[in-house]
């Protein structure tokens, strides 16, 4: 009885939270804002996770999905040579706008975990994506060229307003 009361208050945190993120990624304006916030929510996130930096490429995709507290909703999915590749299954509430800048300024969280883990983070589909309903996303170490990545973002702009 008390882990699934646990379980829920924790899923209606975590909804609450993606609610005001997307609230305040959806405002321009607050671009530093809801920077600072995803930051400071990056930083919780990887102290309860002990996020850490990655031993190899594969640790990259392990590190990141520690901040999550589990895998089944942000699984890795392929490991190249350069490229750990994963997809989000949480529902967004982005999802189907075509805000695709709000989603940027959203994933500044896994940006920030990313950093700490010694890499960096590329959305590659987004929800906010009109059809998408699982976002793609690709992970590299910090040395690593990202230039051959192509951003949801700059490939599918849209103000979504």
């Amino acid at each position: 009885m008390k882990r699934s009361l646990r379980r829920i208050r924790i899923r209606t945190m975590a909804w609450t939270v993606l609610h005001v993120a997307a609230w305040l990624a959806r405002r321009p304006a607050w671009q530093e804002r809801t920077l600072h916030f995803m930051r400071r929510l990056a930083d919780s996130a990887a102290a309860r996770g002990r996020v850490g930096p990655a031993a190899d490429l594969a640790d990259l995709g392990r590190q990141w999905q520690k901040a999550f507290g589990g895998k089944a909703k942000h699984p890795v999915t392929a490991i190249t040579n350069d490229t750990v590749y994963g997809e989000i299954h949480t529902h967004c509430p982005l999802r189907g706008t075509g805000d695709t800048q709000a989603c940027w300024r959203m994933m500044e969280f896994d940006r920030a975990v990313l950093a700490k883990a010694g890499g960096q983070f590329v959305v590659l589909r987004s929800q906010a994506e009109p059809g998408v309903t699982v976002c793609q996303v690709a992970m590299r170490t910090a040395a690593a060229r990202l230039d051959d990545l192509v951003p949801a973002h700059v490939r599918a702009v849209g103000s979504g307003r």
